[in-house]
């Protein structure tokens, strides 16, 4: 399933949350380069974690995936190893849940997003 592609509207509503928060985190920097990174730094990890959930939900979702699954690969079928496996979201928005995802080898994961016309 294709994500949600934004408006023209969308976008400009967006983009005007981005420039008052670029405008907001220069004040609170208050011209410390270290200080405005840190900040920025802070809030990209915090919006991906909103995203994505934290790594070591991740990975405790993969570990649970790769039981479920009986060490096989979500789209081929075939042995998985834990390591260097992805998960795959079925409908991105749905996050990382156990509903929501298989448990894939990377060239799976790339074929099927090829598939998909996702690159």
């Amino acid at each position: 399933m294709a994500n949600h592609r934004l408006s023209e509207v969308q976008r400009a509503k967006a983009d005007m949350l981005l420039n008052t928060l670029r405008k907001r985190l220069l004040v609170l920097a208050a011209d410390d380069r270290e200080l405005l990174f840190a900040y920025r730094r802070r809030l990209l990890v915090k919006l991906t974690h909103d995203e994505r959930g934290t790594p070591a939900q991740r990975n405790k979702l993969k570990l649970f995936k790769f039981r479920e699954q009986d060490g096989k690969c979500g789209r081929c079928g075939t042995d998985l190893p834990l390591k260097y496996s992805e998960l795959d979201r079925t409908k991105a928005s749905d996050g990382y849940t156990v509903e929501n995802t298989r448990l894939v080898h990377h060239d799976c994961h790339i074929a099927d997003q090829v598939e998909k016309l996702y690159r």
